[in-house]
């Protein structure tokens, strides 16, 4: 059911709401969402033709948790990941978004200060790389009774031959509240046998049988494939992202590496999250 508010800070963007119920056996998460679909003219003039800046944001936050303190802290952890700036975790989800909103419109505006003269030194031409966009979404992937793994994904064009895409993930012991590194799921000296199996991984998805092979495939050097500490969890493996430049070149865009967990079994901490929360459910 869509769940729809009047916030009166809202006056030069769109902002709807809708409310999605997620529920575990002993978990009940409510989320809505906030939608920010702006066209940010550069400059004063009302006209179309002119550059301007399109800016769509869609933030799936939590507003139902287990008690207030919970909610709070789960609610500090989505807005900051989202927004990308701790000065953001202090607020609620309404006032992280105006001011995020606000910031950007500004940040763009200002760039009119070298229109005219950019547009002089062209002969009257307009200068193409006025027209600016940003489009920031997020999406729960998973989510049990003690474990929710969610994406922010990011797209953005500020001039130049292309814009950039890139994922982020987030993973929140919904026990502790805490979120999760590769320390909190591997056991110490992890870092160079789980690079092995990341690589193999590549080798088979790629379909090549020695890693320098992957080289023909287009990743830069063997060497840059490497835990990232981005990844999500899901009921069966873990999912590492390697986004565009990290790896590999623009055009291989971004690149998974789906990892089951048997594959990782001595490597997992005895005991620990995945153990406790996932695969032992089976």
């Amino acid at each position: 059911m869509q769940s729809k508010r009047s916030i009166p800070f809202i006056l030069s963007f769109i902002l709807t709401t809708a409310a999605v119920l997620l529920m575990s056996s002993c978990r009940d998460i409510r989320f809505e969402t906030l939608v920010v679909n702006e066209q940010i003219p550069l400059l004063s003039e009302n006209d179309t033709t002119l550059p301007h800046a399109e800016l769509n944001l869609t933030f799936t936050y939590p507003v139902r948790f287990r008690d207030e303190a919970s909610l709070t802290r789960l609610q500090q952890i989505f807005t900051g990941t989202f927004f990308g700036d701790v000065q953001y975790d202090t607020l609620t989800p309404e006032e992280a978004l105006s001011l995020f909103t606000d910031a950007y419109r500004e940040r763009y505006r200002s760039l009119s200060n070298n229109f005219y003269k950019e547009k002089a030194m062209l002969e009257g031409e307009t200068p193409v790389w006025y027209w600016y966009t940003l489009d920031i979404h997020n999406e729960v992937l998973f989510l049990n009774d003690s474990l929710l793994s969610y994406q922010v994904a990011y797209s953005d064009y500020e001039g130049g031959a292309h814009g950039s895409h890139r994922l982020i993930y987030t993973n929140i012991d919904l026990n502790s509240l805490n979120t999760l590194s590769e320390e909190d799921l591997f056991l110490p000296g992890y870092y160079q046998p789980l690079r092995e199996i990341i690589v193999t991984q590549l080798m088979e998805d790629y379909a090549v049988t020695e890693p320098d092979s992957l080289l023909t495939r287009g990743f830069f050097t063997i060497e840059d494939i490497v835990p990232n500490n981005n990844f999500w969890l899901s009921d069966t493996a873990i999912h590492y992202t390697y986004n565009q430049y990290e790896i590999a070149p623009y055009a291989m865009g971004v690149i998974d590496v789906t990892i089951p967990f048997a594959r990782l079994r001595e490597l997992l901490v005895p005991g620990g999250v995945i153990d406790r929360y996932l695969t032992r459910q089976k």
